[in-house]
């Protein structure tokens, strides 16, 4: 099961916008040393639409050759059309990542039924462990409970990550689905709540700046310890809401730049955080001890 604190790493670009490997590698023993329990590469944070096939071949096979089996490694798949989605998914498998994160077809507005078909086909094309990915605020596609149900019930479908924030959607999955069917949240500020409601983890942005607080914190939320989850949430919550004062991953690659770990880089049409923020995320940075 994957559970706790996974971190939706940020893909390392030099001030010119090209891959840096040498910063990924240093990433990916960061966290294994800060105790995050899984890491998702090519997500929503991990710039994935800007990046080219030929890179995405590489950022995954060096991720699971630095990772050397101390961590699992999650990529993200999903396309917006199911025979692209099966053709990354069939590669990263091939690849040896431990699991594929597919976030909802994008663009297509397909019906829930539409869904169901893409989820069940790519499910069928390979062997690998899927999670599902919604993000309707990115995608304009939201993937209701009711499916989300249906598709638990497929073998190598095992679990969820749900970045709507909306606590009632977890209470939902948690009453029918199996207990082994990972239900994970994608919002960091409800992250905390989500757990103690019986969901399982967190593929967090904020892990990139605080891994080992957000580890700290989602360790406590699991082990119901209530109180101190809520100590540990505290001190994050002024980074969970200033690494959004841009779309992600604006705020969070400036802030992990901040702390020597990464250069500059960002993809058009993204653009570096705005002057008037970065206040805003050092004060958040500071509040919650990362510097």
């Amino acid at each position: 099961m994957f559970q706790g604190s996974i971190v939706a790493l940020v893909t390392p670009m030099t001030a010119t916008g090209e891959f840096d490997a040498s910063r990924f590698r240093s990433l990916i023993e960061t966290h294994i040393a800060a105790g995050t329990n899984a890491i998702v590469v090519l997500g929503t944070t991990g710039e994935s639409p800007t990046i080219m096939d030929s890179e995405r071949y590489r950022i995954i096979k060096l991720a699971v050759e630095v990772s050397a089996g101390r961590i699992p490694i999650i990529a993200g798949t999903g396309t917006n059309a199911t025979l692209s989605t099966i053709y990354e998914t069939e590669q990263a498998m091939e690849l040896g990542v431990d699991a594929c994160l597919i976030v909802t077809p994008y663009y297509n507005r397909p019906t829930q039924e539409g869904l169901y078909q893409h989820y069940r086909a790519v499910a069928e094309a390979v062997s690998i462990p899927i999670l599902l990915y919604n993000n309707p605020s990115r995608t304009g596609c939201d993937l209701l409970s009711e499916t989300v149900v249906r598709l638990s019930h497929i073998s190598n479908i095992i679990g969820i990550k749900d970045a709507t924030g909306d606590l009632a959607r977890c209470r939902a999955l948690v009453s029918v689905c199996d207990k082994k069917f990972n239900l994970l949240t994608g919002d960091d500020a409800s992250a905390l709540a989500f757990m103690l409601q019986g969901g399982h983890g967190d593929i967090s942005v904020t892990a990139n700046v605080a891994p080992k607080l957000m580890n700290d914190m989602c360790a406590a939320a699991l082990l119901n310890k209530v109180q101190l989850a809520g100590e540990l949430n505290t001190r994050l919550m002024p980074l969970h809401k200033a690494l959004f004062v841009e779309p992600n991953p604006i705020p969070v690659k400036w802030a992990v730049q901040q702390l020597g770990l990464i250069e500059a880089g960002i993809r058009l049409p993204l653009t570096p955080l705005a002057d008037q923020y970065h206040a805003i995320v050092r004060e958040a940075m500071e509040v919650s001890g990362v510097i």
